[in-house]
């Protein structure tokens, strides 16, 4: 069965994964997003008539009434992401991934399908040793984590909708981010061949984001009985600390060396173990590992250099 699927904020780094899989599988997407960059992450498909991009703001509610009435899917993925960047600009943050959620969450019918993003980095500090599931109290510590758990709960109280409890993402996309751990560590083991790292021991868990992209569309074709719930997404042998990433690094680029020193902290103090049973026992299976990821960002990192400001 095809949908007619709304994406906001679809020309990012997950949505330049999602919406192509979206497509291929025979569906309509709209795409709503401000493409501050000029980017050309979507332009491929503007060729494929299922395929609609809209200019806009997800928080401007005159805008997006019509757009979400038409729609029988709805994935909000326009969000402020990270903690650096909501406390750079926290009305920003607040208004995005708070308030706008809350107002699709009141724009939405009972008959339509609302699929949330959110982070599983709300679990903040965990337990040592025991893992955190879908009903571990949430501790959420910087605005990002608590708007993003604020807007979670709209969502599951409205009964409209399922949410995802993402992991750290990693993985090559169209709209690449080289900020989040996995990325960020192998370009500095690739450009750099050594990296400094704070809190070494934190714990926490990954995802390639293909593997994003295939969860939204697992959760649109079971949506009936996923309702109503959050799911942990993430790979289940890899609840690492960084300590543990980097050595995973190393065994592919050999000469990478990596130092532990107090030089910072984390901001949403992530550290914990995650169990992705619940999603699984729904049939869903990630199929790119750390490794595969890994071997992936390499490649793609003799693509991409950051030479704004130098000759070479």
């Amino acid at each position: 069965m095809t949908y007619r699927v709304l994406i906001t904020g679809g020309a990012g780094y997950l949505g330049g994964m999602l919406v192509p899989r979206l497509l291929d599988a025979g569906h309509q997407v709209d795409v709503v997003d401000t493409f501050p960059n000029g980017d050309t992450v979507l332009a491929t498909h503007c060729a494929n008539p299922n395929f609609t991009p809209y200019k806009g703001d997800a928080r401007n509610e005159e805008f997006m009434a019509p757009l979400v009435a038409k729609a029988d899917v709805i994935i909000p993925l326009a969000a402020l992401v990270g903690a650096p960047l909501c406390k750079q600009d926290p009305i920003g943050a607040t208004s995005t991934n708070l308030d706008a959620i809350r107002m699709l969450v009141k724009l939405v019918s009972g008959d339509q399908k609302l699929l949330y993003p959110t982070t599983n980095s709300g679990y903040g500090i965990g337990e040592k040793g025991v893992e955190c599931t879908e009903d571990t109290p949430l501790r959420p510590i910087s605005l990002y984590g608590t708007t993003k758990t604020d807007a979670e709960k709209a969502v599951l109280d409205s009964g409209k909708g399922l949410t995802f409890r993402l992991a750290t993402v990693f993985g090559m996309a169209p709209r690449m981010r080289i900020d989040l751990l996995v990325n960020d560590f192998t370009w500095r083991a690739v450009t750099d061949r050594a990296v400094v790292i704070f809190e070494g021991h934190f714990k926490r868990n990954y995802i390639h984001v293909r593997d994003i992209a295939k969860v939204f569309h697992h959760g649109i074709d079971n949506f009936e009985a996923m309702k109503g719930r959050p799911y942990n997404v993430g790979l289940s042998d890899a609840n690492l600390s960084k300590l543990e990433l980097c050595a995973e690094i190393k065994k592919q680029v050999p000469n990478f060396v990596y130092l532990e020193a107090p030089i910072g902290e984390d901001p949403d103090k992530r550290d914990y173990i995650v169990s992705n049973a619940r999603i699984e026992s729904t049939g869903f299976k990630p199929e790119f590992s750390l490794e595969r990821g890994i071997a992936e960002l390499i490649k793609g990192y003799k693509m991409l250099r950051n030479s704004r400001y130098a000759n070479v």
